[in-house]
Order: structure tokens, then sequence, then C-alpha cells
């Protein structure tokens, strides 16, 4: 039972208990009567008034507290003239307007905090206490292609992205460097935050793959270039003083070690050419082409090759046409690049597949996998596994996908099989 209750009940108890004694005691002196019933009244109304008084905060309070729970901070009260009641009143209006600036104050950093994500070039994932996605900023979306169905109130190993899947694992707090099987590089820090007293992560991820990629073609491409010069010159005025002193030297075994020497440097030029075709290389001449016949024409290129060492080469083509704006020399280089590439890593009754999709072309085979520390450096500029390999033909293959704004990936699948995966899309 509420204290306001208990009073009420109580002032009208002693008041009854009043009036009986009263007519019991004074009924037969009537004026004695009239004077106590008087009384009484006015002991009911300075009760009564006793009553609102100390009830008046109690209503301020309620009002007060409802307006709070409705999250209201535009509602204060006018002073009453009660000095209590006023310090009471007082207090709670100084306490609205500092909710109400507070409040102010936290929705305009909040719009600003989120006009800033919204706009950040750098992809940001928020999650929740359970460390699953409950928000993202365009940018993420923008480089995720996933609908929100597919991100929202999901944990990142259950997004079917390849970054993600590895992100999931990686300790808080601390920036680290993530490259995928083709040549996407991402700068990622997974950091932590306090909300209402527990902690959450969130995600920035900002891809590097172009700024790398330019900065080592600017390193490569002046020290090839540099080489180039140095070696062209040398072996120009070499070969020159060679070719004149080899018909008049007498002894034939010089005259042979001078002829080895000539073709050296023809070969060491010729090495240093190849280099610098990587550099030199051309914007593609786009136009557009049927790539079903470019995959036609390199099958047939290579069958020959494949024959000699027991391998089975094949393709599998869409019955309507793939046309796609591409340089076809170019991408003959790259195709003849890849299957060269895939020949060389199977053994005798292995195979080689080409396989084309409006989408996508796979060139797959069921060779020697590559190892996790190959798949690392695979698109390195001139990485090369061979002994006697320059690494030259998988950095021209990059070359030419990134001018052709194609993207690309290269990697042994759980299955065994490796896969060089072009996306037209």
């Amino acid at each position: 039972m509420k204290f306001q209750t208990r009073y009420l009940l109580y002032i009208l108890g002693l008041h009854a208990m009043l009036v009986g004694l009263t007519f019991q005691l004074l009924k037969e002196n009537k004026p004695w009567f009239i004077g106590s019933e008087v009384l009484i009244a006015l002991s009911l109304y300075a009760a009564q008034r006793i009553y609102r008084s100390f009830r008046q905060p109690s209503t301020f309070i309620s009002s007060g507290i409802e307006a709070i729970q409705d999250k209201d901070f535009t509602i204060k009260f006018v002073p009453t003239g009660n000095r209590e009641v006023d310090e009471l009143i007082r207090v709670y209006n100084l306490m609205i307007d500092q909710l109400r600036t507070e409040r102010t104050r936290q929705a305009e950093q909040q719009f600003f905090l989120d006009k800033l994500i919204e706009a950040a070039p750098i992809a940001l994932l928020i999650l929740d206490f359970d460390e699953r996605v409950s928000a993202l900023n365009p940018k993420a979306r923008q480089w995720l292609r996933l609908p929100d169905a597919d991100l929202l109130q999901k944990p990142l190993s259950a997004i079917a992205h390849p970054l993600l899947a590895q992100l999931s694992t990686l300790p808080p707090d601390q920036p680290h460097t993530v490259k995928l099987a083709g040549i996407e590089t991402y700068r990622v820090l997974r950091g932590q935050f306090i909300d209402r007293g527990f902690r959450r992560q969130f995600l920035f991820i900002e891809e590097w793959t172009a700024e790398i990629i330019e900065t080592e073609k600017k390193a490569y491409g002046k020290v090839i270039r540099m080489m180039a010069h140095e070696v062209n010159n040398s072996i120009g005025a070499v070969n020159s003083i060679l070719h004149i002193a080899e018909p008049d030297v007498a002894d034939a075994d010089v005259q042979q070690a001078v002829r080895v020497a000539i073709e050296r440097n023809d070969r060491l030029n010729q090495f240093m050419r190849r280099f610098a075709d990587v550099v030199r290389l051309p914007a593609p001449n786009l136009a557009p082409a049927n790539v079903a016949n470019l995959v036609q024409t390199v099958v047939q290129l290579m069958q020959p090759q494949a024959k000699d060492r027991g391998i089975s080469l094949t393709s599998s083509l869409p019955d309507l046409p793939v046309n796609q704006l591409i340089d076809v020399g170019q991408m003959e280089q790259v195709l003849v690049n890849i299957v060269k590439n895939a020949l060389e890593s199977c053994q005798v009754g292995q195979t080689v597949e080409l396989v084309l999709t409006n989408r996508e072309l796979l060139i797959r085979n069921n060779g020697q996998p590559i190892t996790d520390n190959v798949a690392a450096n695979l698109f390195d500029p001139f990485y090369s596994t061979k002994r006697d390999g320059q690494g030259i033909g998988l950095t021209l293959t990059r070359e030419i996908l990134l001018n052709h704004g194609f993207s690309f990936s290269l990697k042994t699948e759980p299955n065994g099989w490796t896969v060089f995966q072009i996306n037209w899309n």
C-alpha cells in the first residue's frame, strides 16, 4: 500500500474517531458539540492542505520521470511559491537543461560521425557484441559486392569473401597487411571500442593494390631502363669491335671464342630486351572480340606441346559467343603464358582444361599444387619458382590483365586442382 493511501486512511480514521467521541461526550451540550465539529472540520481541512503540500513534490517527480522515460527533455516546471518544492523544481530544471544539452551534443557528434563514415574512402565494418556484422559503410558495400542479407548479423567466417575469413582470427589493435591469391593487397586494422560498458570491435580495410603496383612499376621500371641502357650500349660497342676483329683472327680457336662471345652478347641483349618489354608494354588496343575464338586458337597453338608431354589439353566453350573488349594480341600472349605454365606443372596423363563462361575464364590443371609460400609471391614482379626462370611471363600477364581492367587469381583449390581465374565483370 502506498504511503499516500496509508496517510489518508490514518487521517480519515482519526477524524472519524474524534467525531464519534465528540458525539458521545457533547451530544447534550449543543454549543460545545457544534464548536467541536467545526474544529474537526478545520483539522480535516488542514490535514488536506498538508497532504497536498507533501504530495506536490511526488507529482512533480512522477511527471519528470515520465518525461525522461519518454526522452522528452523539453518539459520544465514553473516555481510554485513553496520553497521546498521550488528547490526540487530548480534542481530538476537544471538537470533537464544539462540532459538536453548533452543529448544535442551527442546527436551532433553522431551525425558528424555517420557522415564521416559514409564518406570514408576506407571500408568499415562494425561488429556487435557477438562479433557479427551490425553495420557497414558504402565503401564496404562497394568492395564486398554482396547484398546486406549476406552480410548483416553474420560472423566474419560465415561471409562468402576470402579476405573476411582471414580477418576473423586477427588479433585486435594491430595493423596487418593481407594479400589474397591474386594481386589484391589490403591494410587491415581490427579495433575495439566500448559500447554501454561492453567491448565491441570494428574493421578498417584499405586496399593498397593500386598503390603497391604503381610503386613497384616505378621502381623496377627505373632499374630496368637503366640496366637496358648500360647493357645495350656496352654490348653494341663490344660486338662492333668483335665483328671487326673476327675476320683478322688467324687462330681458329680464338676465332671460335670470338664467335661464342658475340653469340653470348646477343643472348644477353635478348635477355634484357625481354625485361624492357614489360616496361614498354603499350596500352591495349581494345576492340570487340569473341573470347571463345581466342581460346580455340590458343588450344590449337599449344596442343603439340601438350601431346609431346603426354598431357590432355581440352576446352569447354559456351554455345553463344562471349564478346569482350580486348586487345586480341595481348590476351593471346596472356593465355599462352598461363597454359604453358600449367603444362609445365603437369606430369604424363594429367589434364589442363580451359573453361569459358559469360563471366569468367578458368585455366585448370591437376598437376603439382601451389604451396602457401609460393602463393604469397606469385604475382610479385619477376618472381619465379623455375631454376632458370625470370618471372617475366606472370609479370607480363599481370600488367596486361590490369590494363584490361580484369580481376584475376591463381590458387590451388581444396580438391587439388590449380585454377587461374580471369573475371570479365
